[in-house]
């Protein structure tokens, strides 16, 4: 019995070992393929505790997560005009089918990544050659992704990937073609200002014209109206007076001299040379006197 001992706990301890190289777990962020021999026996898609056979079958996982392609250097593409641009981009893409992965590219991310780097490429060469520099800069950029995006995951499909998004993160140009661009464009902004500003000079001189214009008017229309008042007045001062003179002329008469005499005698210095028989004085000379008005 005891010479079977070891037997028996050597015969456990393999038998354990069968089962554990017998066993595999596929993580949710996973794909697995158990293969014999090099062929494909199975495709595990859903997580969770497998089994194998030992020594005969072998498992390979891969990726089941979202990954992303990066171009180190910005690559150069040429667009309508014949004008370099750089572009610096970036690939959303995960595997959609890990047999047909495995089949095309061997299950390597580097050659699939290579692919796509190609694919991705050619078709913005393709794209960009279409295009002048300010519809790649700003017009149509994103319509450029899409279309990026459509032709790159259709020729990915052929080794079981799928492209999920194009992003370019920079399209920058050449230092000669930038130049050129900006003095462009700075042309441009100082023919779009100098336009502005005729227009605005010509806003400006009409609203002063027509400022000018009212301004005339109101005048005129013062000076009329000025005129009719002042007319009004004289006519009902002259009214006034012919009605004054009227009530008592010889009043009237000595109202009117008295204010001649307080003008003319209005300074001490003041000197006036006349004849002493002249009409001027004939209300201070001592037989002079005033006719009574009819009420007194």
């Amino acid at each position: 019995m005891r010479e079977r001992t070891p037997i028996l706990l050597g015969a456990v301890l393999f038998a354990l070992a069968l089962v554990s190289m017998s066993m595999f777990t596929v993580d949710k962020r996973q794909f697995a393929i158990v293969r014999q021999f090099g062929e494909i026996k199975r495709v595990i898609k859903e997580p969770g505790l497998n089994f194998k056979v030992p020594l005969v079958q072998n498992v390979t996982f891969f990726e089941k997560r979202i990954l992303t392609m990066d171009t180190p250097e910005p690559e150069r593409f040429i667009t309508s005009e014949k004008k370099n641009v750089l572009v610096d981009l970036f690939v959303k893409w995960r595997i959609s089918d890990p047999q047909l992965f495995l089949e095309s590219v061997g299950g390597d991310e580097r050659r699939a990544i290579t692919r796509l780097e190609q694919t991705v490429n050619s078709g913005l060469r393709e794209e960009f050659g279409k295009r002048t520099v300010h519809e790649v800069v700003s017009g149509q950029r994103d319509e450029i992704m899409e279309q990026m995006r459509a032709k790159a995951d259709q020729d990915s499909r052929k080794i079981g990937v799928q492209i999920l998004d194009v992003r370019l993160k920079r399209v920058d140009l050449p230092t000669e073609v930038s130049e050129s661009v900006y003095r462009r464009m700075e042309a441009e902004r100082k023919r779009v200002a100098n336009e502005l500003r005729s227009e605005g000079a010509a806003e400006a001189e009409k609203i002063r014209a027509d400022a000018d214009r009212q301004r005339e008017v109101i005048i005129a229309n013062a000076y009329r109206d000025s005129q009719r008042i002042k007319g009004e007045g004289d006519a009902k001062a002259t009214e006034i007076y012919a009605e004054a003179f009227g009530a008592d002329a010889e009043f009237y008469s000595f109202y009117r001299s008295l204010q001649a005499y307080r003008q003319s005698f209005a300074d001490k210095g003041d000197v006036l040379v006349v004849e002493p028989s002249s009409d001027f004085f004939k209300y201070l000379k001592g037989g002079a006197t005033l006719r009574k008005s009819p009420t007194e």
